[in-house]
């Protein structure tokens, strides 16, 4: 069990003799029920156990936590990586309002973009972008959900890099395959979000075996990635539903794609200039013939 789950449970045990009947609701409750009320409010929890809010935050207190958004933050911490997708979709529903789905996940995903640029290290990502400079090759991996962001990486920096693996896989042995041939000088860049791929954190295991430099892109401290990596970045993930919302991970990795090329601009500078002229000799984009006229014009 998981050193913090222990602590809170070890809290409710030791402080449960001095419980008001209110409160001993409330802790058998997050005691059976503690995958559910990880997402409720006070108010909300307080209504479900029967109980009034200022008797929730009072019991927070009480435990020790500086109220209650401390013994909640403990109490999603523990469970984010453990929830089936079932139980996503169960304890998700009182937080996204049925009457407008859009504006719920949209501000949702703003306060993690909002959240991330408060608490990310700007020396870890400094820290990265130096590492990744001066790397022999790179190597991107991530699976599952996270796979879109290690392809959506590795296909802009395929344009900066010329040194980019992007490890496709579908099983272990396909990705230690793929990472086989890592060695010092190395810089592997694992991504992964609850629920944490633990063929993702097996590979970075190894890797860092092999003397290489790991890069974490990942949710927070309590991340296994987080204890492996020599650099990590820190964004905030949340689940809408049965939807892991990625918002605020894409973001931190356009600010370090835009980080890496603003340092090797006059080659990606060349780079585009070349691909401009393919592009247009094989007429990969569509043109808007009616802006070539009026360039002609000018």
């Amino acid at each position: 069990m998981d050193s913090k789950q222990n602590d809170l449970f070890r809290r409710i045990q030791e402080n449960s003799k001095d419980f008001s009947k209110g409160q001993r609701l409330i802790a058998n409750y997050i005691t059976n029920h503690y995958e559910k009320a990880a997402f409720l409010t006070a108010a909300k929890l307080g209504e479900v156990v029967g109980v009034s809010e200022s008797t929730v935050v009072r019991f927070a207190i009480e435990l020790g936590y500086d109220g209650y958004p401390k013994l909640q933050k403990v109490l999603q911490e523990l469970i984010k990586s453990k929830l089936t997708s079932v139980q996503r979709i169960e304890v998700t529903s009182n937080r996204i309002s049925e009457d407008n789905i859009l504006k719920s996940v949209l501000q949702s995903d703003m306060d993690k973009i909002k959240i991330t640029l408060e608490e990310i290290d700007q020396t870890s990502f400094n820290n990265v972008v130096e590492s990744l400079l001066s790397a022999k090759r790179i190597y991107i991996l991530g699976v599952r959900s996270s796979a879109p962001l290690a392809s959506f990486l590795g296909f802009y920096f395929n344009l900066v890099f010329d040194n980019i693996r992007l490890v496709h896989t579908t099983s272990v042995s396909e990705m230690f395959e793929q990472i086989i041939r890592v060695s010092e000088g190395d810089v592997v860049i694992g991504i992964s979000f609850p629920r944490y791929s633990k063929r993702t954190i097996k590979a970075m295991d190894f890797v860092k075996t092999q003397g290489s430099t790991v890069i974490a892109i990942t949710d927070s401290k309590e991340s296994p990635l987080y204890h492996i990596a020599d650099h990590s970045l820190i964004a905030r993930s949340d689940m809408a539903s049965f939807v892991d919302s990625l918002v605020a991970p894409l973001s931190v990795i356009n600010a370090l794609i835009v980080a890496v090329g603003m340092r090797k601009k006059n080659e990606v500078y060349n780079i585009f200039e070349k691909l401009e002229t393919i592009w247009d000799e094989y007429q990969v984009y569509e043109k808007n013939e009616g802006m070539e006229s009026i360039r002609k014009v000018d």
